[in-house]
């Protein structure tokens, strides 16, 4: 079973775009599907980070869309840092592009929703997901089933 989570800080409702949830949940092949799996890395290294930000450039750069690399290395930066902060560790990072969207997809080990904290002024973190939500068309999550769940964001491309 599959349950669609979304809070206020969502952009655009309960479920993700169309394509994307065909891709996620019901398995539609896309073309441009690529993704890294953080087996191989401590889930909370800082480094797991900066290897992602490499990912999407590399990623990107070999679909054609090096336009949206710099939005989508901080998106793809913010969701893996909530992943290993407090998700229990990031498994992997996927993006899938169709036409003009790119999405950017990351799976912890926890069903807990992610929250967008009130920030102060002064602290050192808890504006991540304000960020992604101000860069991307639309984010959210949804839970497959399990102990896991995924945090999607869409940009343009």
């Amino acid at each position: 079973m599959t349950t669609f989570d979304a809070g206020p800080q969502t952009a655009s409702g309960l479920r993700p775009p169309g394509w994307l949830t065909a891709v996620l949940i019901d398995g539609r092949p896309i073309e441009r599907d690529r993704r890294f799996g953080f087996h191989e890395l401590s889930t909370f290294e800082p480094g797991c980070v900066s290897v992602a930000r490499r990912f999407v450039d590399q990623t990107l750069g070999s679909w054609g869309a090096e336009r949206a690399a710099f939005d989508a290395q901080l998106v793809a930066s913010e969701l893996v840092t909530n992943a290993m902060r407090h998700g229990g560790g990031a498994i992997d990072l996927r993006l899938l592009m169709d036409h003009t969207e790119l999405a950017c997809v990351v799976s912890d080990h926890s069903p807990a929703a992610p929250m967008a904290g009130e920030a102060d002024l002064f602290a050192e973190y808890g504006r991540g997901l304000r960020l992604v939500g101000a860069l991307c068309r639309a984010w959210g999550w949804l839970t497959p089933g399990g102990s896991r769940k995924l945090v999607w964001a869409v940009l343009p491309v």
